[in-house]
């Protein structure tokens, strides 16, 4: 009976960590540091397409992401303080950023700060920066959520649905104690709310839809002046909402709704006034406008170094010699 109840579920992963040595390998930091790798990548594609200098986007992670980690970090660690400031917890693993916890809208609060910065040294707009960078962000989210994967957090309640998740007990391998993010799940024993609705995995998938909207709109329409991150957020927004309300884990509730359904709802709305009013500014932004600072000064010095051509060079006067110099008679 159990067995085939098993075989109509997804198994979750045996561990989250392995260990080269003394060194963790955590999958929860590798897949955030993929889907920033995707992210980074998309970008610089969508930003050489619509004109932009090639290499910016790097340039403006540079800023962004340390800033967005930090604010993914802080919006947790606020919206959940229970977590790290309660009798029995550890106040330093408010900093345990590789046992995950990381909130998307501090992460994108902070990260735009960062972004505006590296966009001002650079002398773009930031708002065609956000458009070209808008779908790589909701996929480097989808990637992120295998890391929740992996450390078997973030589903719903029992269900019996053909794809429910088995979440299983961790141990550490050397005393045997339970160990929820750092064991190993010896012999596969479920935990007793097993199987469950794995709503990583329907905001996994949310995501890819949401990125492929985004990509289909902005080709049809040319959405500019930060209307495709407006879409991006609008989104994945209605999504996050009907997720969260599945979701189980410990939350902190204002008028009897989770405090990431309110704020999808405020962001939601803030996102579709902004796209209203950013379509009344015009066309998307003109390809050279771009073009990071400096870049026109390094194509003259480029063009100037290189030798003048024969038929040019025949036909120059100079300017500060008479006719007669340069093998003309002098009119008298």
């Amino acid at each position: 009976m159990y067995s085939a109840a098993f075989l109509a579920t997804i198994p979750s992963p045996d561990q989250g960590v392995w260990h080269l040595g003394p060194i963790p390998i955590r999958a929860y930091a590798l897949c955030i540091i993929a889907g920033i790798i995707v992210a980074i990548w998309w970008g610089e594609r969508r930003w050489e397409a619509r004109g932009g200098t090639k290499g910016t986007v790097l340039d403006v992670a540079v800023f962004a992401v340390p800033f967005g980690l930090v604010g993914g970090r802080l919006y947790h660690v606020v919206t959940d303080p229970e977590l790290y400031f309660t009798e029995g917890k550890n106040p330093w693993n408010a900093f345990a950023i590789w046992d995950g916890g990381l909130g998307i809208w501090g992460a994108v609060a902070l990260g735009a700060v960062g972004a505006l910065i590296a966009c001002r040294r650079r002398g773009i707009p930031l708002p065609a920066m956000a458009d070209a960078i808008a779908p790589g962000i909701i996929v480097a989210q989808a990637i992120g959520r295998l890391g929740n994967y992996f450390n078997q957090e973030l589903y719903g309640a029992h269900t019996d649905l053909p794809w429910g998740l088995e979440i299983y007990q961790r141990f550490n391998p050397e005393t045997g104690a339970p160990d929820a993010l750092g064991g190993v799940a010896t012999g596969h024993i479920p935990l007793p709310e097993s199987p469950v609705h794995p709503t990583f995995l329907y905001e996994l998938i949310w995501n890819l839809l949401v990125a492929l909207l985004v990509v289909w709109a902005d080709r049809k329409f040319k959405l500019g002046h930060g209307r495709a991150f407006a879409l991006y957020v609008a989104g994945y927004t209605v999504g996050r909402c009907w997720i969260e309300l599945m979701r189980t884990d410990t939350a902190n509730h204002i008028l009897g709704l989770r405090v990431n359904v309110w704020t999808s709802i405020l962001l939601f709305a803030g996102a579709m006034a902004y796209f209203v009013v950013a379509a009344k500014r015009g066309p998307r932004e003109a390809p050279e406008t771009l073009r990071s600072k400096g870049d026109d000064q390094d194509a003259v010095e480029s063009t100037s170094d290189k030798p003048a051509d024969k038929t040019d060079a025949e036909h120059t006067v100079d300017a500060g010699s008479s006719p007669a110099e340069n093998g003309k008679p002098e009119k008298s």
